[in-house]
């Protein structure tokens, strides 16, 4: 048995002897623990990959560990087929006594949270819409009961009146068996002390009892490695992040220490890529999390710890709560309506969906399911905090009295072929939720001079940062990015995306006729994956008085030398530097000195 499993799997010469729900539940509380399994194989390799700084690997990782729940959930739909010929219809009493059963066998697992959303995909994938409630599925959570009463923690505390500051610092990094040295370790502990003294939220003096609790695993993603806790004192309790990182000698360096809540959260925010944690026991790792940033939602931290399928069900359970709740309606969303989606909101819900219509406008070439690869590429991808999550749902179904006359009309009217109305409900064949932002030209209408000028460059280097990930926007239109409640800038609009490689950037050649000077359309050739940079300045800036601080800080943009630049840096296997936090919060750039 692998030492990943973390329940007993069914007994093959037993099950004939068992009554069918249990063998059926068995079978799909099975079906999970070998997901779980693959899951946690490749999440483990994680710290070998930034040991090693094989970037190009961790990538692969992080989209293969996307990929596989759906490729689990066939495995164990298939499985299910094979070994029961009953599933060719639903027997509604079998099913109830299979939930029954599947509930008794999560009673003592380790992650029954998880088991639960999988047996919901599994039946989800099996049997009709209209079998999608309370009875069959777990549309209410059995498992948050269980989790409520467990006394299960994935921290170890230290003290460091008892042990020091500096014994505390080197147990908790050698916790992590890195199998790399450290640069200078007495140096970055001393940074590291100095930097605590200076952000703690209370007046902290060596001698005074604290509690530092640190998260057992490493939370690695792109190029970092970061130890995750907090520390706790009589008068506050406050976070601590510490990203570790890896310089061209292959040495561990600890690159800054991260307290305020806004930091922490930042590198734990909805367009981050999702961390490689090897986590037994998430639930453990949630409920810390939730403690350090109470404002975040539970789903958002199951997504960031990879597990993004059990998000979704999360975050739809809350909305359903948040419906019961509340009485305001869906309607179309403030902003530009765009040519590929269909997007609405609900005003009391920080939340937009998306909808892709039928027919896009002319100036369009994609397609439905060519949009669909865009999205999923985004999710695969890294996302470099500059590129919103995306939540996809299939066969939704939201109570019709909750979305306006007009909300219905329109949707009807462009994407008849996703949405249909089914007695006192609205079912939408295929759903994206992001989170809602100010439209970025919108946000510029309202803004001060100040908060102009800070947004646009952000928007400057909000392209840089997804470019540097090999990723192209394509359309940079304002309305095509967000502004954050923290007035940070993100792209949400994925249907032109592609990786930067794929585009030739040119120069427009110069005319030679006033004919060509003057002519309406280019007199050049221009072939489908040329990109004129020069051509970019009516996106970017059109007649926004923050133009000339844009030009100053990002010129370079307008510019094919820029993208071509970038392009060859990519090719010979650079992976540009993104960090989750200010670059002032680097040690390298508060003390100086080589890394």
């Amino acid at each position: 048995m692998s030492r990943f499993n973390t329940s007993p799997s069914p007994d093959p010469a037993a099950e004939g002897s068992e009554p069918l729900e249990r063998q059926i539940a068995r079978q799909m509380l099975a079906g999970f623990d070998h997901h779980y399994e693959r899951f946690r194989a490749i999440t483990e390799q994680a710290q070998t990959r930034f040991e090693q700084a094989d970037w190009k690997a961790a990538q692969a990782d992080h989209r293969a560990r996307i990929n596989l729940y759906d490729d689990s959930v066939n495995q164990a739909v298939a499985a299910l087929q094979q070994a029961h010929p009953c599933m060719d219809q639903v027997d509604t009493e079998l099913w109830r006594r299979v939930k029954k059963q599947f509930r008794r066998l999560m009673m003592q697992h380790q992650q029954p949270e998880l088991a639960e959303s999988f047996y919901n995909s599994v039946f989800c994938q099996l049997f009709e819409r209209q079998y999608y409630h309370n009875e069959f599925i777990f549309v209410e959570s059995y498992a948050d009961d269980l989790l409520a009463v467990r006394d299960s923690h994935a921290y170890t505390s230290y003290y460091p009146r008892m042990d020091g500051f500096e014994a505390n610092i080197d147990a908790i990094l050698n916790s992590f068996s890195l199998q790399q040295p450290f640069a200078d370790l007495g140096r970055d502990i001393e940074r590291l002390r100095d930097s605590f003294y200076k952000q703690s939220a209370v007046d902290i003096r060596p001698e005074d009892n604290l509690r530092i609790d640190i998260l057992d695993k490493l939370f690695l993603r792109n190029k970092a490695a970061y130890v995750v806790g907090r520390i706790v004192s009589k008068e506050a309790t406050q976070p601590c992040v510490v990203p570790l990182l890896i310089n061209e000698n292959n040495q561990v360096y600890i690159d800054a220490l991260l307290m305020d809540p806004s930091d922490v959260s930042i590198v734990f925010g909805f367009a981050r890529s999702y961390f490689m944690v090897d986590a037994a026991e998430p639930s453990a790792y949630v409920r810390f999390l939730s403690e350090i940033m109470p404002h975040k939602r539970k789903s958002e931290l199951y997504n960031a710890l990879g597990l993004h399928k059990h998000g979704k069900t999360v975050f739809y359970r809350d909305l359903l709560h948040h419906m019961q709740e509340t009485a305001d309606q869906f309607v179309v969303a403030p902003g530009i309506e765009g040519m590929v989606m269909a997007v609405f909101t609900l005003p009391s819900y920080p939340y937009v969906f998306k909808i892709i219509k039928d027919r896009f406008a002319p100036s369009k070439y994609n397609t439905k399911a060519g949009v669909k690869e865009k999205y999923q590429l985004v999710k695969q991808h890294d996302r470099a905090g500059r590129m919103a999550d995306t939540l996809e749902y299939r066969h939704v179904a939201l109570p019709r009295h909750r979305f306006s006359p007009a909300l219905i009309d329109h949707l009807l009217e462009v994407a008849p072929a996703e949405v249909s109305i089914e007695g006192d409900d609205v079912i939408i064949g295929h759903l994206y939720i992001e989170r809602r932002m100010t439209p970025l030209n919108i946000y510029l209408d309202q803004a001060t001079p100040d908060q102009a000028r800070a947004a646009m460059l952000d928007y400057g280097l909000a392209i840089r940062e997804i470019a540097g990930t090999n990723l192209f926007p394509g359309d940079m239109l304002h309305k095509n990015f967000g502004v954050t409640r923290v007035h940070r800038v993100i792209f949400y609009d994925y249907d032109e995306v592609c990786y930067l490689d794929e585009c030739k950037f040119r120069r427009i050649p110069e005319a030679t006729t006033p004919e060509q000077e003057m002519a309406s359309e280019p007199w050049y050739s221009v072939g489908p994956n040329d990109v004129f940079p020069e051509e970019f300045g009516p996106f970017l800036l059109g007649g926004n008085p923050a133009r000339e601080a844009f030009m100053e800080v990002h010129g370079e943009l307008l510019t094919p030398e820029y993208w071509q630049g970038l392009q060859q840096r990519l090719a010979a296997g650079h992976l540009e530097d993104v960090f989750p936090y200010h670059e002032n919060k680097r040690f390298c750039v508060q003390y100086g000195g080589y890394l």
